[in-house]
Order: structure tokens, then sequence, then C-alpha cells
């Protein structure tokens, strides 16, 4: 037909619009373009969110880790807080033991120290007894000069010169010397914890021709003397015989000058002193003690 090479066929809904309002070719750009764009705003925010999420869980995983760490960190501490305090309050236990017994051992001391304290002036009350008793008892040989008495450092110490117990150049006790043994012995019965050395002595005149056959030095004569006192203060007197002890040194310590007879009558004595009771197995330092007056 005339005119058919003008004509389009067109599909529904899109054919030729007259003047301007012909097809846009831009708009499927525009539209491909706000979905790309929207795409990787989408995409950039996802990207972002995850950003954060993964900085969140990143940040709270190194907060975890530093608060196990910190209590880790917390428990060393209280551990070695609490072995330090334990080795302190061990330390203090001990010192306080220490302190305990250092009081208990003190006190222990004390006690001791009071009950000797207690003990010794009770000795001393027992001593002065004595020596008041003994110088009671022989008044008159003491007033006489025939019997010296004397007491220093816890010992009494009787002094009598051979006349009043002996006959002239005799060893055997005469009546008047059994009697004054038997009024010192009723005083001496009665002394506790003390041990009773009797010692002889003489001057230094050898002993006469009548007794040399019996005594011929004067180690024999003064030793005779002073077994013969410690015989009848034991067998007399009433003595504990386990107290008395006889020792003899004839003229070796005298006390006055032999050069006088007064000098020489002072020297020919016995002496009986009275020390502090010895244990079993020491009556050698007994004899030590006489041996050094």
């Amino acid at each position: 037909m005339p005119g058919d090479s003008d004509k389009t066929v067109y599909a529904k809904g899109v054919g030729p619009k007259g003047g301007s309002g012909g097809s846009k070719p831009w708009v499927p750009w525009l539209v491909t373009a706000a979905v790309v764009l929207l795409a990787g705003v989408a995409g950039y925010l996802g990207f972002g969110a995850y950003s954060m999420q993964k900085e969140r869980a990143e940040a709270a995983e190194k907060a975890a880790a530093d608060a196990r760490a910190l209590t880790v960190s917390t428990e060393q501490a209280r551990k070695a807080l609490e072995e330090q305090l334990s080795q302190q309050l061990a330390a203090k236990d001990q010192k306080l033991t220490a302190l305990e017994d250092e009081k208990t051992r003190l006190s222990t001391e004390r006690e001791q120290l009071q009950q000797a304290v207690q003990e010794k002036d009770a000795e001393l009350a027992r001593l002065k007894a004595t020596y008041e008793d003994i110088e009671q008892k022989l008044k008159a040989e003491i007033s006489d000069g025939e019997i010296r008495l004397s007491q220093a450092e816890g010992r009494i110490q009787v002094d009598l010169v051979d006349k009043i117990l002996f006959d002239s150049g005799e060893a055997s006790l005469s009546p008047r010397g059994s009697e004054v043994l038997a009024r010192l012995g009723t005083v001496l019965s009665k002394v506790e914890n003390r041990s009773i050395l009797v010692s002889g002595h003489t001057d230094d005149a050898p002993p006469s021709q009548r007794l040399a056959a019996t005594y011929p030095t004067n180690w024999e004569l003064s030793v005779a003397r002073a077994v013969n006192v410690v015989r009848f203060l034991g067998e007399k007197a009433s003595v504990p015989p386990g107290k008395l002890v006889a020792a003899g040194h004839g003229d070796t310590k005298p006390v006055a000058s032999n050069a006088t007879p007064k000098g020489r009558a002072r020297n020919r004595r016995i002496e009986i002193l009275l020390i502090p009771d010895l244990p079993a197995g020491k009556q050698g330092e007994a004899k030590t003690a006489a041996d050094a007056r």
C-alpha cells in the first residue's frame, strides 16, 4: 500500500509519543546507577557495621583478656600476700612462743631464787641459833679465854685449848674435857645440814719421852686427840657419827708464835668446825677445807 514504508509497528504501550514526550534512553542508566549507588551505600554501611562489630568484638575480647590477666595477677598478688602474711604470722607466733618460753624460764628462775633466798635465810637463822646456843652453853670457858667461838662465811668454829680437854701430854680426855664436850654435844647433836670437822693441833715441841713410844711425832698425837674427841661426841653426846670427821695437823698450822709459852698454849688446841653438809663422796673436800684453816 502506498505510504506503508513510513509506518512502524510498536508494541502496546511503547508507541512513539509526540514531540518532547518521546523515549528517554538515560533513564535505565540512571536507574542502574541508583541501584549500584544504593548497593554501594548498603555495602559500605554493611561493611562499616561489620567493622564496628568486629572492633567491638575485638575490644570485648581484649577487655576479657585484660580482665583475665588482671584476675590472674590479682590472684597471684593475693597468694603472695597470703604467703607473706602467713610467714609474718608464723614469725610472730614463733616470737610469741619464744617470749612465753622466756617468761616461763624467768618465772622458774625467780621462784628458784626466792626459794634459795628463803632457804638461805632459814639456814642463817639456824646458824645464828646454833652459835648463840654454843655461846650460852660454854659461856664460862669463853669468858676465861679457854674457848674461842667465831662465825664467818656460813661457818661456826670452836677452838678449845688442849688443857681444857686433856691432861698435859695426854691424848685421852680428862674428866673436865668430857664435861665440856658433853655440854657442846647437846648443841652439836641438834645441828642439821652440817658436817663437823674435828682437827687436832700441837705446838712445835716434840712429844715427851714418856709419850714418844705411843706418839712418835706431833702428827700421831694431834690425830689421836682429834679421834678421841670425835669418839666422845659420837658415842657419848649422840652426835650422828656420819657428820663427824677427824683430822690431825701436828704443828703445821699454828695460830700464834711458838716463841712464847702463851703462843704455844694457843697452838695446842682442838678445832671444831661446822660447815655446810656435803653430799656423799665429797668428804675429801671437807678435809681440804679443814686443811686450809
